[in-house]
């Protein structure tokens, strides 16, 4: 079942950034080292919240090739099913209050989330949208610490935790 309170900003005719924030559409986005990590492809819209929750990223071509030179298994879920790339199988999402944006540089940076997290993390395919369960493995494996089993699929208070809060 997709979730479908988040829906692509370009996707949304009527909705445009607020002036006081940055379009990062077209921007790099790098880890705290500064290695990058891609391009920010979309934006991921809660309209009922009426707020961004995720950035859509196209992976950078050296972090998907350094991902395959490694044989590592990706549990997609707690059926143990092993997760297999697809080819396009290119993007992922992070959250919004998980990066900072430098306006004079146009450059997104991921603040707590290393380069290797990103290359382990769950890629999907920008033509099929993703549903609750991929959006609880990516949190998990970008915050392993944290819980983020307990929510319905349509649940919107996901959403409310610090993770998602743009400053």
């Amino acid at each position: 079942m997709e979730n479908k309170n988040l829906y692509k900003l370009d996707e949304l005719s009527d909705y445009k950034i607020a002036s006081n924030y940055s379009d990062v559409r077209g921007w790099k986005i790098v880890d705290a080292d500064n290695r990058t990590i891609g391009t920010i492809d979309n934006l991921w819209v809660n309209k009922d919240m009426q707020r961004v929750i995720y950035l859509d990223v196209k992976v950078d071509k050296k972090l998907i090739e350094e991902s395959h030179n490694e044989v590592h298994d990706v549990i997609a879920n707690d059926n143990a099913r092993e997760f297999i790339y697809k080819d396009g199988d290119s993007h992922i999402i992070i959250p919004i209050g998980s990066v900072s944006i430098n306006k004079d540089t146009k450059i997104v940076m991921a603040n707590s989330i290393g380069y290797d997290t990103f290359r382990n993390t769950n890629r999907y395919h920008r033509q099929h949208n993703f549903d609750r369960d991929y959006e609880r493995r990516v949190m998990k494996s970008y915050y392993p610490e944290n819980d983020f089993g307990s929510y319905d699929s349509d649940d919107d208070s996901f959403y409310n935790r610090r993770e998602f809060d743009h400053k």
